[in-house]
């Protein structure tokens, strides 16, 4: 069985992975530390979980610490992008520990916080800095640092960066590297815009992959259940009610979906928080703080803590909104089943939804078992009559009547919704929790009219997606 010694790294990460009770590496671990101590450019293919800073980590720590001497002010030696702070963050929690006793400076850039002081560390150079790629540009473009001196570039979650549209970002940083580095790019998914960016980036790369994209963990118990939108709210109520005493992590698809629910929540005696991107960073340490403390039982979240977040006090994950990327649920139900623990995951689906629950399935292969509601057969619309407009009509309405303009529909507060697929919002729309199928459907009743969400979660959209949102 390998251990990390047989790897051949530094005696000081060796004394600091031992503090960590840390002997054996994982398989991406196993697999890439020894191309990258090689100096190959590297392609990692793992979900969040795996170690994979620790994969790309203690190789880079190596060879750092042979330098022995301190960097040029103003200076980068290495460089680890990531798309989100609190990834950032985690990446250099981890450096931090794996380089204890060496003289490593490690510096962090991210959004939220001071530029003038990330701008005054910078000033003295630094071996590793971990950064957003935004944050990385402003403190460039201020010329509070040169990346002229960078040979090491790692980019993490490669795949959700594209997603979350820093591909013109990325390319800017590339024109001010070397052309002589080692470059690293490590990515759950390989969508096809992942090939252009491996080709601009990476010269003749080794590729590793420990498992395959889209696969969930063993542990995770997973299910679907069908709701309407309006009524996703109680949904969730119920079942954060059948187990209080372990932690949850709630996902929306947006910012002010994510912060509704959580006071929401908060007014029926939940303790719960929200992170996403209206919050500061001080407000998003402090509350993930309180959440690995298990000071705090639920946490409502955008995907912005899909990804790299580690707290194996979670249980339970909802996903009160379907992500519009289905490679999205992987992760956020990755959440759970932390360190060998199980794990269990909901998915609330309304009519709106379907189609990102088809992806979904299509991506993991696996059909999700169903927990409660009525299947979406039984909520489609009908066919139009002859000489009829097709589509569902516009804006919200009640049983048996036409829509009026501004009329309210079901769900806790709001304004009626948008149209389903094919029609036009209508006049006086907002988005919300609820909408849909209004609250009140009953079991098994057909319903013409897809509407948007309510009290934030997701207006509509002519195609029954809503539009993307930054978390």
């Amino acid at each position: 069985m390998t251990d990390f010694e047989t790897l051949g790294l530094h005696p000081t990460l060796l004394k600091a992975l031992s503090r960590q009770n840390l002997t054996t590496p994982t398989p991406i671990q196993t697999q890439a530390i020894p191309h990258v101590m090689e100096g190959r450019d590297l392609m990692g293919l793992a979900q969040t979980g795996t170690g994979k800073t620790a994969a790309f980590g203690l190789p880079l720590l190596h060879r750092l610490i042979q330098i022995g001497k301190a960097p040029q002010p103003r200076t980068v030696r290495a460089l680890i992008l990531a798309p989100t702070r609190e990834l950032v963050n985690q990446i250099a929690d981890n450096l931090g520990n794996f380089g204890q006793g060496s003289h490593i400076r490690l510096t962090v850039v991210v959004g939220g916080a001071s530029i003038n002081k990330q701008a005054e560390r910078l000033a003295r150079g630094t071996d590793v800095l971990v950064a957003t790629p935004g944050r990385l540009l402003d403190l460039l473009e201020r010329g509070s640092l040169t990346l002229a001196e960078t040979r090491y570039l790692v980019l993490d979650e490669a795949d959700q960066m594209l997603d979350l549209g820093f591909i013109h970002a990325l390319r800017r940083i590339a024109r001010l590297l070397p052309e002589k580095r080692q470059t690293l790019l490590f990515s759950a998914t390989m969508p096809k815009q992942m090939e252009e960016l491996a080709s601009t980036y990476l010269r003749d790369p080794v590729r590793v992959q420990v498992s395959p994209p889209g696969k969930t963990a063993d542990k995770i118990t997973q299910g679907v259940h069908y709701t309407p939108q309006g009524d996703k709210a109680t949904l969730l109520r119920s079942y954060l009610e059948k187990h209080p005493d372990e932690q949850a992590l709630v996902f929306s698809r947006t910012k002010h979906g994510a912060e509704k629910l959580m006071k929401l929540l908060t007014n029926w005696g939940f303790n719960a928080g929200s992170i996403h991107g209206n919050k500061s960073q001080g407000q998003r340490e402090r509350t993930l703080a309180a959440f690995r403390a298990s000071e705090m039982m639920v946490l409502v979240a955008t995907d912005v803590a899909a990804r790299g977040i580690d707290i194996p006090g979670v249980r339970h994950v909802y996903n009160y909104d379907l992500p519009n990327v289905p490679e999205n649920y992987v992760h956020r139900i990755g959440r759970t089943a932390r360190a060998g623990a199980s794990g269990r995951a909901v998915a609330f689906c309304a009519p709106a939804e379907i189609g990102e629950l088809r992806a979904i399935e299509k991506l993991t292969g696996v059909g999700l078992p169903i927990l409660g509601g009525e299947h979406m057969a039984v909520m489609a619309e009908p066919a139009p009559r002859p000489g009829r407009r097709s589509g569902p009509p516009r804006g919200g309405q009640k049983q048996g009547q036409k829509p009026k303009s501004g009329q309210k529909s079901g769900g806790f507060g709001g304004k009626a919704g948008g149209s389903g697929q094919g029609g036009k919002p209508a006049a006086g729309a907002g988005a919300g929790f609820g909408g849909g199928a209004g609250a009140g459907a009953k079991p098994g009743q057909k319903v013409r009219h897809r509407s948007s969400s309510r009290n934030g979660a997701a207006g509509g959209s002519g195609s029954g997606r809503p539009a993307r949102q930054s978390a």
